[in-house]
């Protein structure tokens, strides 16, 4: 106090003023100061005195510490110091308990002042928006007291809390940002914060999920060590259990996003099992809660299905069955793993059948299924552990046909092998054992073995049991009823309502639409004595289920009878009912089961969860059956025989008229297919019928100008004169033609003339080596001349044979019918002769097109030679220059020789050994030899 004492001014003497007053005068110096030391010291103050005034403080400093986190966002340190403060004041602590009533109550008050004031705090939703603005400051000092402080705001009042920061721009983003936080403290308690937020809010938990959440949280379990790890894998795993339970949208994104193949690792346990830390238990079992929510029966069934088959894929299954089948396993662990398995089995064939083919670590190895069976029907084994053994089973034969005819086929006389246990075996056992619990668990697990399943109902009452030594032995059936008349002997054991309840749960569901199954049951005699007996006495309050179960099994045998039994038809069990029980007395019995207070817990869930053995009445899929049965007894018990008879006869009247309408459905199909097939032909004869009348209009058109051409003949040479003066004007058009053909004939053989005679001076002209491409194109176009003469030449040879024709025709005009074919035929040869002296009108017009093509080439050709003559006297110049540079070199040589011998004569005149010339000429003349060799090889 010393130190608050000094911060307020002065120093305690005599009596010390009260903790309000100090508090106040704290606040006043927060208000007042203009010096952020003063300030910072006053806050700090408050701190220190904020748990024990927390009243005091909380009421007149509230205010002063939200204008501090407004004003003073430079000082790292009074921000602190102020939400330290807040912390103080709004925190509820949940750690510490009271030991008796009155510390219960004050912690009580504390609660409430605390929850007052956060409900104070956020009345102003701009605190929270100013909170999470803070909470982007990176210095520590700040950042934690801030995140804490918000904690606490949404432990006590979480919806207002979220409500405010769902709106807030980027709001929950800052708070995704303390995951990645490198210091552990504040990424623990941002893992804490989290999962205050996420609670029961879907916007904030798609969001949180869409800001890569999921990942993040992976990879700080994988951080940590998975299971093995400590408390921050457990906060992580509540917070994805936040995100994911009840949340399709997040879990479908958890799917999508391959998470769930990375949850294989947390359950990799190793052969050692013993010794498992508290932690680690608690880590796996909510590792166990995460797979059973994405593969919970209360999601979609598409959804369920698919991570279903992806838990199987990734190995998933496999590594759970591991751990079922593994030794020194906790029991709470083993019982959550029983009840994980069985949800990622639930409806799926493939899983399902896995299941089947595992087999325990054992000698001989036996299947999984028969190992838990004989855990269920074990008294001695935990209530929770044989739940789940029952839930497991249930769910293995959830929608799996083959896996309930395995069961059933257990139990029939061509399959039993004594030397193993089966799964039939242990049902059997169970039922008929002294535990009350054993009983009621063998027989729903055996009624789920028949479940929307007739072939294994029928299949069922082959079953045979042997009772006792010399007696013969008796159907399953009748052994189960026998034991529900035995009322005497379930006193003694001690199993009454609950081995009564189980029962007739199995035979209900037995008989339920099997009537060769009713039959046999109403053919017991003491059968349906027993049953009215039980519905018409008057019992006490326990018994009343058992009343409304015996009137329901009743009711199955009316409903589902086939008056196959002459003593036990529908009528005669009706009038029964009438009689013994009254109707109205018999439809109140049957609604005591949907009244007792078990029956809606069971119809909740498919899992069996009871708080006590004593409790374990009802199952999931029988609550469905009584649903769907109530209903129909009722009204077949309340109708009167005369009701029932016309509604027979109005059912017999309505399967007539379905049978008529099948036949005219089946009639009218047929007629649709005839009609089909009858336009499928009307469509091939149409197409027919318009291509021969096509063809017919063609051949009408080609008549038609046959007879035209028939009446121009027969008008030709019908009239003599007219032909006469007709062929002398057709011979002059001749004699124009073969004039005219000579012209042309005239005109070709003078351009033939100068063809030759341009080839013959292009011959005679000397042209470079460039130019032998046009020497070979006048070679070729020499060619195609000689062609065109001789054509010419046949020309000239049809033209003298026309004319010698032509004077024949005249000498023999006379025969009126041949002149007229001669004349057509002269005209078409003229005709022929006409196109073909046109055509070599066109040959001739190309071969002067290339003529020009030549003659341009060869001027070409002449300018390249005068080009290349220049060439030519240029480099004879620069010859002309060499040989004068040639002889310049060798004078200078010649010199070069006599300076050298005056230099030897000089030499030997001094004494000096010096090689001989001949050598010295030996040598050169070699020297000079190579040269010529080199020279002789460049070339």
């Amino acid at each position: 106090m010393n130190y608050i004492w000094e911060v307020v001014g002065r120093q305690p003497t005599g009596q010390q003023p009260s903790g309000a007053d100090t508090v106040q005068k704290l606040c006043d110096r927060v208000a007042s100061s203009t010096l952020l030391e003063d300030r910072r010291d006053a806050v700090r103050a408050l701190k220190s005195l904020s748990k024990k005034y927390r009243m005091e403080v909380g009421t007149m400093a509230m205010d002063h510490l939200v204008r501090i986190l407004q004003s003073d966002r430079t000082d790292t340190e009074i921000l602190g110091y102020a939400l330290d403060t807040l912390y103080n004041i709004v925190c509820i602590d949940e750690e510490e308990e009271p030991d008796d009533s009155e510390e219960e109550s004050q912690q009580k008050q504390e609660d409430d002042l605390g929850a007052q004031f956060s409900e104070k705090f956020i009345g102003e939703p701009d605190n929270i928006t100013l909170l999470l603005t803070l909470l982007e400051e990176f210095d520590f000092h700040v950042r934690w007291p801030g995140v804490k402080l918000l904690t606490a705001l949404l432990k006590s009042q979480c919806a207002p809390v979220q409500s405010i920061v769902l709106v807030s721009p980027m709001g929950v983003s800052r708070l995704m940002d303390l995951l990645a936080d490198s210091r552990e403290v504040i990424r623990n308690d941002g893992l804490l914060l989290l999962q205050q937020l996420t609670k029961g809010n879907t916007a904030i938990q798609k969001i949180v999920a869409f800001e890569n959440a999921f990942e993040r949280l992976l990879e700080i379990i994988k951080e940590e060590g998975s299971s093995d790890g400590g408390i921050v894998v457990e906060d992580c795993l509540l917070l994805l259990l936040n995100l994911l339970k009840n949340n399709s949208s997040n879990q479908n994104f958890f799917k999508e996003g391959s998470y769930i193949q990375k949850m294989k690792p947390w359950f990799e346990v190793g052969d050692d099992n013993s010794g498992w830390s508290a932690q680690k238990a608690t880590n796996l079992h909510l590792m166990l809660q995460l797979v059973r929510v994405m593969v919970s029966p209360v999601n979609a069934p598409g959804a369920t299905a698919s991570c279903q088959k992806a838990m199987f894929q990734c190995g998933l299954l496999q590594q759970l069955c591991t751990i079922l089948m593994a030794t020194g396993v906790p029991a709470d662990i083993l019982t959550e793993t029983i009840n994980t398995v069985s949800e990622v089995i639930r409806g799926s064939e493939v899983n399902q059948d896995y299941f089947a083919s595992v087999n325990a670590p054992s000698n001989p190895p036996r299947p999984a299924i028969v190992v838990l069976l004989m855990s269920m029907v074990n008294e001695r084994q935990p209530f929770v552990l044989r739940c789940a053994v029952l839930y497991c089973f249930q769910c293995f034969l959830y929608k799996n046909h083959k896996g309930q005819g395995e069961i059933v086929a257990t139990l029939l006389p061509s399959t039993i092998d004594a030397s193993s246990i089966s799964a039939g075996q242990l049902l059997c056992g169970g039922l008929f054992s002294a535990d009350s619990l054993s009983n009621w668990c063998a027989a729903v697990a055996l009624a789920h073995a028949l479940q929307d399943n007739l072939t294994q109902k029928e299949q069922l009452l082959r079953v045979q049991l042997a009772t006792s030594l010399g007696k013969p032995p008796v159907s399953l059936l009748q052994q189960c009823t026998n034991i529900l008349s035995q009322g005497d002997k379930l006193e003694r054991r001690g199993s009454r309502v609950q081995t009564k309840v189980g029962l007739l749960m199995l035979l209900c569901t037995w008989i339920t639409n099997c009537p060769i199954a009713v039959m046999h049951f109403l053919h017991n005699q003491d059968n349906v004595p027993f049953l009215t007996a039980q519905i018409s006495e008057n019992q006490g309050e326990d018994e009343r289920l058992v009343q409304g179960l015996c009137a329901l099994l009743l009711g199955i045998c009316i409903y589902y009878n086939d008056n196959s039994l002459e003593n036990y038809t529908k009528e005669k069990l009706k009038q029964l009912i009438e009689k013994r029980i009254g109707k109205e007395n018999f439809v109140e019995k049957l609604g005591f089961i949907t009244k007792h207070e078990l029956y809606s817990r069971a119809a909740q869930k498919p899992q069996p969860i009871f708080s006590a053995p004593e409790h374990m009445l009802f199952d999931h899929e029988f609550t469905k059956l009584i649903k769907e049965l109530e209903g129909m007894i009722t009204k077949a018990v309340l109708k009167s025989s005369e009701e029932e008879k016309k509604e027979e006869e109005v059912k017999k009247t309505l399967e007539q008229h379905d049978s008529i309408i099948t036949q005219y459905n089946a009639l009218i199909r047929e007629q649709d297919g005839q009609i089909q097939e009858l336009k499928e032909q009307v469509s091939s004869l149409s197409s027919q019928s318009e291509m021969l009348q096509n063809t017919v209009t063609q051949q009408l058109s080609q008549i038609q100008q046959h007879k035209d051409q028939y009446n121009i003949l027969k008008l030709k040479l019908g009239k003599d004169a007219p032909v006469n003066g007709l062929q002398t004007e057709e011979q002059s058009q001749l004699r124009e033609q073969l004039e005219d053909l000579q012209r042309q004939h005239q005109r070709l053989q003078t351009q033939l003339t100068e063809r030759d005679a341009l080839i013959t001076g292009l011959k005679e002209a000397e042209v470079t080596p460039s130019t032998d491409r046009s020497s070979s194109d006048v070679t070729e176009l020499q060619r195609e001349l000689e062609d065109l003469r001789a054509q010419l030449q046949s020309q000239s040879a049809e033209i003298t044979e026309l004319q010698r024709e032509n004077q024949e025709l005249l000498r023999a005009s006379h025969a009126t019918g041949s002149e007229v074919g001669v004349c057509e035929e002269l005209e078409s040869r003229l005709s022929a002769q006409t196109a073909e002296a046109q055509k070599l009108k066109e040959e001739v017009q190309a071969l002067l097109q290339r003529k020009e093509v030549m003659e341009k080439e060869l001027s070409s050709a002449s300018s390249s030679a005068a080009i290349m003559e220049t060439e030519k006297s240029q480099l004879q110049h620069e010859l002309q220059e060499s040989k004068k540079e040639q002889d310049d070199l060798l004078m200078l040589l010649a010199d070069q020789d006599q300076k050298i011998l005056s230099l030897r004569h000089r030499l030997k005149a001094l004494g000096e050994t010096i090689e001989d010339e001949d050598d010295l000429d030996a040598r050169d003349q070699f020297y000079d030899d190579d040269d010529d060799d080199e020279e002789e090889g460049d070339e």
